[in-house]
């Protein structure tokens, strides 16, 4: 189960190096070339066995179905932050400026949280059962991540690393990146991380909540009903 809210951070450095000259070809061909690095977060999954079943239901009441019970629950909130640094020439009168940006997006789940029903005991046939069925939907959001890294940096380095400075009016560079940041691109990437949740109701079938609710001799069975 997800709740999967965005939090931006940004951080934008812009480093004016004021030449003795107008800005020329020469001088912007000195900068680095435009680039966007790409990461996912790799935080340890917790876990937490605070909570019984019935708390866990108004935890998951989103998605659970409203007949079965909530034995466990994986909550991943997604995040994602960028940071940019821009060496730039000013020309002399101060009016323009060419630029190089170097762009670096974090993206991922921050936290991600396994809990397990505190009825059911660390090693107990049933926690190990639902332990399990959580590793599967903490796979689900790991493997997703995976999956979107190569679109998104390739998807975000055809927008901001063409090999080309960026030239502007003094200061410009600045307020658009950040402003096509926050705007466009990281709701773009919110969107790429949440398509993960049509993988994980495939995960939550009823024919997968019967298995569990009924392993281990009914043991699970008896406490919720």
């Amino acid at each position: 189960m997800l709740a999967s809210p965005l939090y931006p951070a940004c951080a934008l450095v812009l480093l004016a190096l004021l030449g003795a000259t107008p800005v020329s070809a020469d001088e912007c061909d000195r900068l680095p070339p435009p680039s966007v690095t790409v990461k996912r977060f790799e935080d340890p999954v917790g876990l937490d066995t605070r909570y019984g079943y019935k708390a866990l239901k108004v935890l998951g009441a989103e998605f659970a179905r409203p007949e079965n019970q909530v034995l466990g629950l994986t909550r991943a909130t997604s995040r994602a932050s960028f940071e940019i640094r821009t060496t730039s020439y000013v020309e002399r009168s101060g009016r323009w400026e060419c630029s190089s940006p170097q762009i670096t997006v974090n993206y991922g789940h921050r936290p991600m949280t396994v809990y397990v029903a505190k009825e059911f005991p660390v090693g107990s046939c049933a926690y190990e059962e639902i332990y399990r069925h959580e590793l599967r939907h903490v796979k689900a959001y790991q493997d997703h991540l995976v999956s979107i890294e190569r679109d998104l940096t390739d998807t975000l380095t055809r927008r901001f690393a063409t090999g080309q400075v960026w030239r502007a009016p003094k200061g410009q560079t600045r307020m658009m990146l950040e402003k096509e940041m926050n705007e466009r691109w990281l709701p773009f990437i919110k969107r790429e991380i949440e398509r993960v949740e049509s993988a994980q109701r495939l995960i939550d079938t009823p024919e997968e909540y019967a298995r569990v609710s009924g392993a281990c001799g009914g043991e699970i069975k008896r406490v919720v009903h």
